[in-house]
């Protein structure tokens, strides 16, 4: 069982940790227990309940009113506000409170829900991607536990996965074909497979080859299926060495593709465009790029 400091639930919550002792001692939201040298720490239970707490008090709820409500009537509300299209902060609330609970029905009612109003990619863009920000920063300050992370984690992929699989596969020699791949030790799966679903949905044909991809293998698939295009991530790997090697030997190893490449180290390096070499800076340079390809045809 997790024990949460008052600023682990700052960070978790959204809710300043001033706010919140106000709460306890007006409003007796959460008892915190204390440790021998009186030092005040919460437990899972507190956690969750300050959590939909928050989220309904987001959704103008009082938080007096809110007080005098049984446990019950609270987990109701917040199930009826998760069927609504509701504001940016209550939505990061409920998927964190998803991950927390390893609830994998309140996850699937959010992402469905927002799926069906806005789309797939508005939905990655808007609600997924901000939430996997805060997740990182969670992760790095040890408020959650690898289950915790690996739970909501699995269940983003499998959206994902879906996603993909629900676009047509493209055909014919006028749509573009896209070979995608993470080199060896890169592990930022989620954001490649986005990357597919994004390449695909655009009418663009696409070999996926997964995680930690050799050049020898990269070798043997770009013979197979000679790609007009070579899209990679650089993120993890090359922090304690230059990146620029690898990239001077994938422009030399595949002369006939266009290679696109993207990922922290690639920007933070200030990796040098040379020859078929295109940078993407963010996400957003690269649906651009995909955007006017599909305007323009096949290049």
């Amino acid at each position: 069982m997790a024990v949460y400091s008052i600023k682990d639930l700052e960070k978790l919550c959204g809710i300043k940790a001033h706010t919140i002792r106000i709460w306890e001692s007006r409003y007796g939201i959460v008892k915190p227990k204390r440790t021998k040298t009186n030092i005040r720490y919460y437990m899972d239970s507190d956690l969750k309940l300050l959590l939909n707490v928050a989220l309904l008090n987001r959704n103008g709820i009082k938080i007096s009113k809110i007080a005098k409500m049984e446990q019950e009537e609270i987990v109701e509300k917040v199930s009826a506000i998760s069927e609504i299209n509701f504001d940016g902060s209550a939505q990061l609330d409920a998927l964190t409170l998803s991950m927390i609970e390893m609830d994998e029905l309140k996850f699937d009612r959010i992402v469905s829900t927002n799926t069906r109003q806005i789309g797939f990619e508005r939905t990655m863009l808007e609600v997924i991607y901000p939430f996997l920000d805060k997740l990182s920063l969670l992760w790095l300050t040890g408020s959650i536990v690898p289950a915790q992370e690996n739970f909501i984690s699995n269940l983003i992929r499998q959206k994902i996965m879906m996603a993909i699989d629900n676009e047509p596969i493209a055909s014919g020699r006028d749509c573009n074909k896209f070979l995608v791949y993470l080199p060896e030790g890169e592990k930022q799966e989620l954001s490649m497979l986005f990357m597919h679903y994004l390449i695909k949905c655009r009418g663009n044909q696409v070999v996926y080859l997964g995680q930690n991809v050799g050049i020898n293998d990269l070798l043997d698939a770009n013979r197979i299926t000679k790609p007009n295009y070579i899209f990679t991530m650089i993120t993890e790997t090359y922090s304690n060495k230059p990146v620029q090697q690898y990239v001077d030997q994938l422009s030399t190893s595949f002369p006939d593709a266009k290679i696109l490449l993207s990922g922290y180290q690639v920007v933070a390096q200030d990796v040098q465009s040379v020859d078929n070499i295109t940078i993407l800076k963010s996400l957003f340079e690269a649906i651009e790029l995909l955007d006017d390809l599909k305007t323009s045809g096949k290049k």
